[in-house]
């Protein structure tokens, strides 16, 4: 029978997937070396098993044993899994920045999850960098895995992604693209890569507050350029052993929300559900389109799967609330829409004619106005329950069962403020033009903007 063993035997031989609507713009042929299909859903499980490994033959890991880490989720994912089957304990430290889900999947594997203040020097006691190392220090039989520094990390990589790019693509590859953190990844692909063909290009993407970028440029290690940022699993306030940059040509950075964004896309265009870093890897690669030629042959590594990522690059309020939308407008969504007369009520008409108005147009939300100022305002959801415990109020004037008046606001007024604007008991928000008309944008109206 084909059969595994156990979960272990299922990491690597992810697959490489054509990209194509979303590399129209792009000269070239472009592949997403796809590393959710492993069991962990991500390419940490690589680098885990394999520091499991190299542990337990120099004898850092012993029978019983606990494993320490410090993780923004995926390795402790790779880890955990590891520990189950082999039979250890896990401790991981992690940051207060990491997806609440990455914190819950770890637990469910049993580990012992520990959250730790993010904008914090590597050497504060508070850190999760400080807390794993003593942690490692007070409890017995236990071994810090130091992902950051533990060569087995790269040597993964070197052993397993990169030759499996080679054979995938027929060693045409031209150019790998893959965001930078531990360095693991990207130096370890890189350095098999480059024996085999040194011409290939290799390109670190990095993020905006991360110093990894300047220090591959100068060598400079410059915590100026330390600054916190969203994006997770990726960028470095320190340069971790792992990194070897004379395999690496080109550093890149891209800001928290174009990763975030391009990330939506991938999941919109190409049914691709990834984490975070992937929409960053590909956003860097669309920055750096200029250095393509038509016959390069480009593979992006997408490091995650997107359900790590719900609460957060994939929930719309949370987008909406850091500004990663593109920014419209209240006018950019009446334009878009279309202008179209405004319904309006005058406070003398009949429930009746306002339930009539709103099944002729197919509307929710109608402001009653008076002498052309905003008076109140008559919703469906409201009428509804008041026709329904008193169905003789049909007959009442408006001006005595209508709700408070919609607010307004200006023509500029940005659809995510609009958005906090309008809730259960508001439905819409109103705003005047130039010539001193009324428009309205809806919940809907708002939703529509932000796919």
């Amino acid at each position: 029978m084909n059969v595994k063993n156990n979960i272990l035997e299922t990491i690597g031989n992810t697959p490489l997937i054509r990209l194509n609507k979303i590399v129209k713009d792009l000269p070239c042929e472009v592949y997403a070396k796809v590393e959710y299909f492993n069991p962990g859903n991500s390419t940490k499980d690589r680098m885990a098993l394999k520091m499991v490994e190299v542990a337990e033959k120099e004898g850092k890991l012993k029978p019983g044993g606990t494993i320490i880490e410090c993780t923004s989720g995926n390795t402790g994912m790779g880890l955990a899994m590891a520990a189950v089957v082999k039979g250890y304990k896990c401790i991981f430290t992690t940051t207060d920045k990491q997806s609440q889900s990455k914190v819950d999947i770890l637990r469910a594997l049993g580990a012992e999850v520990i959250v730790c203040p993010t904008n914090v020097e590597p050497e504060d006691p508070r850190s999760y960098y400080s807390v794993a190392s003593r942690l490692n220090k007070e409890i017995p039989n236990s071994f810090h895995f130091n992902q950051y520094d533990n060569l087995a990390n790269r040597l993964a990589h070197y052993e397993t992604t990169g030759p499996e790019l080679w054979e995938q693509t027929d060693g045409k590859i031209t150019h790998f693209v893959a965001t930078a953190g531990t360095g693991g990844t990207v130096t370890g692909t890189a350095q098999f890569l480059k024996e085999k063909n040194p011409n290939i290009q290799v390109w670190a993407i990095d993020v905006e507050g991360s110093l990894l970028t300047k220090y591959f440029r100068t060598g400079e290690v410059d915590m100026n350029e330390v600054h916190p940022y969203i994006s997770e699993g990726f960028g470095e306030d320190f340069v971790p052993g792992n990194y070897d940059m004379s395999v690496i040509d080109y550093f890149e950075q891209v800001s928290d929300k174009d990763g975030a964004v391009v990330a939506r896309r991938l999941a919109r265009e190409e049914a691709l559900f990834c984490g975070y870093s992937s929409g960053s890897a590909l956003q860097g690669l669309f920055q750096l389109k200029d250095k393509l030629k038509k016959n390069d042959v480009v593979v992006v590594l997408l490091c995650d799967h997107g359900s790590r990522y719900v609460a957060k690059v994939y929930n719309d309020q949370w987008m909406a609330e850091r500004g990663f939308f593109d920014v419209k407008t209240f006018k950019d969504v009446v334009n878009a829409r279309g202008k179209q007369r405004l319904i309006t009520l005058e406070p003398t008409q009949s429930v009746a004619e306002a339930v009539e108005l709103m099944k002729k147009y197919d509307i929710e939300h109608i402001p009653v106005i008076k002498d052309s100022e905003l008076v109140g305002s008559i919703s469906e959801s409201g009428l509804f329950q008041r026709v329904f415990h008193n169905p003789d109020i049909k007959t009442e004037r408006v001006d005595r069962v209508m709700d408070a008046a919609f607010p307004i606001v200006g023509l500029d007024t940005p659809v995510e403020k609009i958005g906090t604007l309008i809730n259960k008991e508001n439905g819409a928000v109103l705003a005047k033009d130039e010539s001193g008309n009324f428009h309205i944008v809806t919940k809907y109206d708002v939703l529509q903007a932000l796919a």
